[in-house]
């Protein structure tokens, strides 16, 4: 079973790259998460090497950093690592400098493969790739121009595969409906550059720097996955979109290395619960135990606290029964979402 990992110190103590998703970690719907910008330069002041890692291949570094700029948050372009980046990265060690990509997407990827020596067109003459990423002015005739050339045997890069984006209008379809019905077409799986699979979070050390790398993120089949896959611990922060349903129901695979309320936990040492012979789990003041595959919470604490005694209880049942607990009923303590912390 994998299980939460103690730290007796401040997280920054153990790790010097801080590897940060963006959107439900850093801000909510163009908003920074409050506390968020004086914990960014709390990491810098640190020591620590800080990378704000993104998944969408939309927009180019300057302009991701000018964003957070906006958001009272120190950065600068060389900051920021791309799936676009990413996928240049692996397109270049492929076919080398001078190539010629067919490309899907928008003005962040199209940079990325210029910033690696690689030549982006929009017709299909002699194109040893096909290359996609988010780019809402991309059009279907050229969407199915790719997908038969992909059917017919031209690779395939795809920056990532997230099937949903936020934007301001709610959460929207993302880049991985594009993805699969190119796949589903032409029976090829592509070579995805983007989280979780390693090719950007590879790209975010070799561009930033540090031996001991962590990832912060709030999606569990992306930014925690990542993590496991290429093997460096992570930081599940409950300000985004994994809330309790997910979190106990996470298998191996999706498990964070700490779990915490907010960034916060960046701060602050790592407790792991304690676990009953009566298989009830506490923390904190707080206890949770798994009755009838129902999980139930008892207690008082903080947030922190709370998702960790919820998050080990749930996977102990989980691991034990391949049934997720059922957490109708439980209240999570006021506080614990994105824009409530301090």
């Amino acid at each position: 079973m994998r299980v939460l990992k103690a730290c007796d110190d401040s997280l920054l103590e153990s790790y010097d790259l801080a590897m940060f998703d963006l959107d439900g970690v850093v801000y909510v719907s163009g908003a920074a998460i409050d506390g968020v910008p004086d914990r960014l330069r709390r990491v810098r002041e640190a020591g620590v090497h800080l990378a704000f890692v993104t998944n969408n291949a939309s927009r180019t570094p300057e302009k991701v950093a000018a964003n957070l700029v906006k958001l009272g948050i120190e950065a600068s372009p060389d900051d920021v690592v791309t799936s676009a980046q990413a996928a240049a990265r692996v397109l270049r060690g492929r076919f080398g400098a001078g190539a010629r990509v067919l490309l899907l997407g928008g003005a962040g990827l199209e940079a990325a493969l210029a910033a690696e020596d690689l030549v982006a067109v929009a017709e299909p003459v002699d194109v040893v790739a096909v290359v996609s990423g988010y780019g809402p002015e991309v059009l279907w005739k050229d969407i199915m121009r790719a997908a038969t050339l992909v059917k017919g045997g031209l690779p395939y890069v795809a920056s990532n595969t997230d099937m949903t984006i936020p934007t301001d209008y709610g959460l929207a379809p993302g880049h991985g409906l594009l993805v699969k019905a190119i796949s589903d077409f032409a029976g090829v799986q592509p070579v995805v550059a983007g989280k979780p699979a390693r090719p950007l979070l590879d790209e975010t050390v070799r561009r930033v720097g540090g031996q001991r790398p962590l990832m912060i993120g709030d999606r569990l089949d992306t930014d925690i996955e990542g993590a496991r896959v290429v093997e460096v611990d992570s930081l599940l922060v409950m300000t985004g979109v994994t809330h309790l349903p997910e979190l106990v129901a996470a298998t191996p695979e999706l498990r964070p290395t700490y779990v915490a309320a907010d960034m916060e936990g960046l701060f602050e040492p790592h407790p792991v619960p304690d676990t009953g012979d009566d298989g009830a789990v506490g923390l904190g003041g707080w206890t949770a135990r798994v009755v009838g595959g129902r999980l139930e919470v008892e207690g008082d604490g903080g947030m922190s606290d709370f998702w960790r005694v919820v998050a080990v209880a749930g996977w102990a049942h989980l691991d034990e029964t391949g049934e997720a607990a059922s957490v109708d009923g439980v209240s999570v303590p006021e506080g614990s979402r994105a824009g409530e912390h301090g």
